[in-house]
């Protein structure tokens, strides 16, 4: 019904024009030639348009089913798991010591995008494993990671996140798991965790839970809770699997989207649990999965909105309705296809604007990622650390519109579930919400990521876009990228100047305005991508490489979100700019 095609073309222009792999000196680079990266990306764009696209709405249509405490997942979703497993691909970029390929983390984020566009609910089930794995690989002993790892990395164990639970969400210090210390060294975890997304299914052997709870007399609060493994069924020394442990579903939530992924209520009744990291250093240690999640989660977004813009331009190029103003241009047909009218295009430009910069945006976060992990760049550290809830929020949030656009291409059509254009949408709306609401993002960027070390961070942003300006300034041709981009950088600044006059003596004053603040860090993130599309696509036509029309068609889009997208800057500056007083005026009673 839907189709999914894999933007490997798209993907390996950003990898290759603009951001420069080949002369990037970060570890692991070196391999990533234009033959290989387009082999890798040619091969899982095959399995994601055909193995997981044709389950998407399979997935959504039968959801999961609990009977006897086993969640059995939609049909095909375990042979299309095995599939996956067999090729590699759920431990592309992880260490080969544990069984990864080593691949850069940027290869690794281009090919999750391919999975999770054509099938989200089920790339859920190996992403969520590729986080816990990470935490383990970061804060685990080596026996804990001998034990777990290699079954993690093949997927043979797959991995969850257990935050959530029925009385506290974003506040986890309220939390009352609780973790009893046994004479064994492990410990005992009681509790309910609810939201637990690949909580419980049957495509693997056994299912390795990170869980958050406290331990009886520790610190109050947040301060408070560790971390613990949970396995599914008990591990014996010999690396074989014992009894069950005492954890159990006993619920799949009912829910808007995603429903081919298992979201669980789990119950802890004294589960053998064994402490990662340190005792009282949970968020710690939960937060190296968080972090990956956030920028997994923002590629969610993308991924979203790029397979409803497929679809939807599909739609405008076939459905006849109306004719153009200007003149016939079907006339062998009773209507012109839809796409010849100013507000379908307008709608398809914010939609492919959108995902054409978040893809460059989401691809340069991850070549930080690289820089900073295998670079041991703590400049990219830093820079990735800030840019990381605009990253989660604003592209979830985008994202989630596009969607929207796109059944609005359809008309009535788009409302009906036999178009298959609704699933994008409900299948989005969850990346606006967990891993961190995004009104949390946004908390997080003015209240914690802008003071980081001092404002560095944000300094070094604000030094990347002048230097980029001044550098391609040197070129007339880029004039009407980089004057648009100069005027919207000049508003992120004053929206961070006003935070910095009025957040101290009015906390309000900064809190109030923190969402327009993402909105508009995104929209400066976008229109540097754009600027530096520009600026590849223009040097690729002046040397007469690769495909001129590809090219010419950068440039019109990024004319595009100069114009008509990048002006959404002012707007948020001037609500930040009015303050807390007409958010606050009301008091609580009054709404």
């Amino acid at each position: 019904m839907t189709r999914y095609t894999a933007p490997t073309q798209d993907i390996q222009y950003l990898l290759h024009d603009v951001l420069d792999v080949a002369n990037d000196p970060t570890p692991g680079y070196a391999e990533l030639e234009p033959d290989f990266t387009s082999a890798v990306l040619e091969e899982a764009g095959k399995i994601a348009g055909e193995v997981l696209h044709p389950l998407n709405a399979v997935g959504d249509q039968e959801g999961c089913v609990l009977e006897n405490g086993v969640v059995r997942p939609p049909k095909g979703f375990k042979e299309a798991f095995d599939q996956v497993r067999e090729g590699g691909w759920t431990a592309l970029d992880l260490p080969e010591q544990y069984g990864g390929q080593n691949m850069p983390y940027l290869l690794g984020t281009a090919v999750g995008e391919m999975f999770s566009g054509a099938n989200q609910a089920f790339t859920m089930y190996q992403g969520l494993t590729h986080g816990a794995a990470s935490a383990i690989l970061v804060h685990g002993t080596d026996q804990q990671k001998d034990t777990y790892l290699p079954k993690m990395f093949s997927c043979d164990w797959t991995g969850t996140m257990n935050l959530t639970e029925p009385h506290c969400g974003t506040d986890l210090g309220l939390m009352r798991s609780k973790a009893v210390p046994q004479d064994d060294g492990s410990y005992a975890i009681s509790g309910q965790k609810i939201f637990i997304s690949a909580g419980e299914h049957d495509m693997a052997e056994n299912i390795i839970h990170l869980v958050l709870a406290k331990i009886p007399g520790g610190p109050e609060g947040i301060k408070g809770v560790s971390l613990f493994i949970v396995p599914k069924f008990l591990v014996k020394e010999d690396g074989s699997l014992g009894e069950r442990n005492g954890v159990k579903c006993s619920k799949i939530e009912e829910k808007m989207g995603i429903h081919g992924n298992s979201t669980c209520v789990m119950d802890y009744d004294g589960a053998k649990g064994w402490l990662l990291g340190e005792e009282h250093k949970g968020m710690r240690a939960m937060f190296t999965m968080m972090n990956e999640a956030r920028i997994g989660v923002g590629m969610q977004g993308l991924a979203q909105a790029e397979v409803a813009y497929q679809n939807a331009l599909d739609y405008a190029r076939d459905r006849l309705q109306g004719r153009s103003v200007t003149g016939v241009e079907n006339p062998d047909g009773p209507a012109d296809p839809l796409i010849v009218h100013p507000d379908i295009r307008r709608n398809l430009l914010d939609q492919k604007s959108f995902i054409e910069g978040a893809r460059a945006f989401l691809l340069w976060g991850a070549q930080m990622i690289d820089r900073a992990e295998r670079g041991k760049d703590e400049a990219a550290h830093g820079m990735v650390s800030l840019l990381t809830p605009v990253i989660k929020g604003f592209l979830t949030d985008e994202g989630y519109d596009m969607t929207v656009q796109a059944q609005q291409v359809y008309g009535g059509h788009g409302y009906i579930e036999e178009t298959g254009m609704s699933q994008f949408t409900r299948d989005a709306r969850i990346a606006m919400i967990y891993e961190g609401a995004n009104g949390v993002q946004a908390l997080d960027l003015v209240g914690r990521k802008l003071a980081q070390d001092g404002g560095k961070h944000v300094m070094a942003f604000f030094d990347l876009v002048k230097g980029f300006i001044k550098e391609a300034g040197t070129d007339g041709a880029m004039a009407e990228f980089t004057e648009p981009l100069k005027s919207a950088s000049k508003d992120l600044q004053s929206a961070g100047m006003f935070f910095m006059q009025n957040g101290m003596k009015n906390p309000n004053a900064a809190l109030a305005g923190s969402y327009d603040f993402m909105h508009l860090f995104g929209h400066v993130c976008l229109g540097l991508m754009w600027g530096r599309m520009a600026e590849a696509s223009l040097k690729a036509l002046a040397e007469g490489r690769g495909d001129a029309n590809f090219h010419e068609t950068k440039l019109a889009t990024a004319r595009f979100y100069m114009t008509r997208r990048l002006p959404a800057t002012k707007l948020h500056l001037a609500r930040i700019e009015s303050g807390a007083d007409p958010v606050m005026a009301l008091d609580a009673d009054r709404f």
